[in-house]
């Protein structure tokens, strides 16, 4: 199950939806005009909470929450963490609350039933209270009183969170902290995983509100694989690990992805990956082509002796290989001469609907320009394909 998180911004909105609460939060794009986007800071007299709103973790132990924002310096405040590097805020009108009602809230979806943990003393120094913490398992159809009770939650609003995990393919859900007072419930952090293999069986969330932290500022070629994702059926995902890495991946559907990275790291060469992701859900030739243009942006500013492009993927059920290649091939074609002069070696590994084309065509393209590693078909062991690059990019 590939599980991903949502925005907390869109967790939110699903969130107090189902549970009929009001909810006068937003978002901030970085990458937008701000302007327009502070229209919501008119609509509430309250101060205001400013938050990274891209699945960080502990974000006010780095600095990555402002609390008690007054409206006037609302966009200084978006400023100061739009510098660190980051795009999505979330914007809150401000609980003034005692630290003492703050509580804690976890469910995780388990093929048997729920695992429950809460505790009345929730916040930021949660892990420090680990003592503190009950758990529960709650099977399907077993009432929670206990549960209920002691999180401060009733019966209804708990039995809201389990359909509405089911419904929305939550795998989990924290609520850290929260507040709840006489059966009013006030969701201060919400965290929120969904299995992003349920992205065309739901209404509520899309790709556009799933979050992957990188943990440093991104790259232009990052940015421009998020905006494309947001703005795509497909799925494509860009995320750089080293970018002086010798081994650089341009690989389709998730699975195939971590067996590659698990091979990579199995070998000892893990540190050599220089950029992990993937690009699935059958994309178009364009899309293709601006993905693999930005991959090959970074393998040619990388200052590795040695580098491998290693071109990788299951067997697709739906994704066309031969459009798909298309794309990846106009963008190897275009900088081959530096590819070239730089002695990479491309590897290849694929099947699905037209492989054959796909790959000849993929072949030729690359004995043309002296790129030519090895191509396989399915039949070849993704593993196997992966040593062989592997072999190239170490010792070659």
């Amino acid at each position: 199950m590939p599980r991903q998180k949502l925005s907390e911004y869109r967790a939110k909105v699903i969130l107090n939806q189902a549970l009929n609460l009001h909810y006068q939060g937003w978002q901030i794009d970085g990458t937008r005009e701000l302007k327009p986007q502070l229209k919501g800071a008119s609509e509430t007299s309250n101060n205001l909470v400013i938050k990274v709103d891209e699945g960080v973790k502990r974000r006010f132990k780095q600095g990555l929450v402002l609390l008690d924002i007054m409206p006037e310096d609302l966009e200084k405040g978006i400023q100061s963490l739009l510098r660190k590097g980051y795009r999505y805020l979330i914007i809150e009108p401000m609980l003034a609350h005692d630290p003492h009602e703050e509580r804690y809230l976890s469910l995780s979806m388990h093929r048997d039933g729920l695992i429950c943990r809460y505790t009345s003393s929730g916040g930021v120094d949660i892990e420090s209270q680990a003592t503190d913490i009950k758990s529960l398992f709650i099977r399907p159809g077993q009432q929670a009183h206990e549960l209920a009770k002691g999180a401060g939650l009733t019966q209804q609003q708990l039995e809201t969170m389990r359909n509405l995990m089911a419904d929305n393919y939550v795998v989990f859900l924290e609520l850290n902290p929260y507040v709840s007072r006489e059966g009013n419930l006030y969701l201060l952090d919400a965290a929120v995983e969904v299995d992003d293999a349920a992205l065309f069986f739901v209404d509520n969330w899309k790709a556009v509100d799933l979050r992957s932290h990188i943990g440093h500022e991104l790259t232009i070629q990052e940015r421009l694989v998020q905006e494309l994702d947001a703005s795509s059926p497909a799925s494509l995902k860009l995320s750089v690990l080293n970018p002086n890495g010798s081994i650089f991946l341009l690989l389709s559907g998730g699975g195939a992805s971590v067996v590659v990275a698990d091979e990579i790291q199995n070998q000892g060469f893990g540190k050599e990956l220089a950029n992990y992701g993937e690009y699935s859900g059958n994309p178009n030739t364009e899309e293709t082509y601006i993905y693999t243009k930005a991959v090959l942006q970074l393998l040619l500013r990388s200052q590795a002796s040695k580098k491998v492009l290693f071109i990788g993927g299951a067997v697709a059920n739906f994704t066309d290989i031969a459009k798909t290649f298309a794309g990846v091939m106009q963008a190897i074609e275009e900088v081959a001469d530096k590819l070239q002069a730089q002695k990479v070696k491309i590897f290849v590994r694929r099947g699905g609907p037209h492989q054959e084309k796909g790959l000849a065509a993929m072949r030729t393209l690359l004995a043309q320009y002296n790129l030519l590693g090895m191509v396989h078909g399915p039949k070849t062991p993704l593993t196997t394909a992966v040593d062989e690059a592997l072999k190239e990019a170490i010792y070659g």
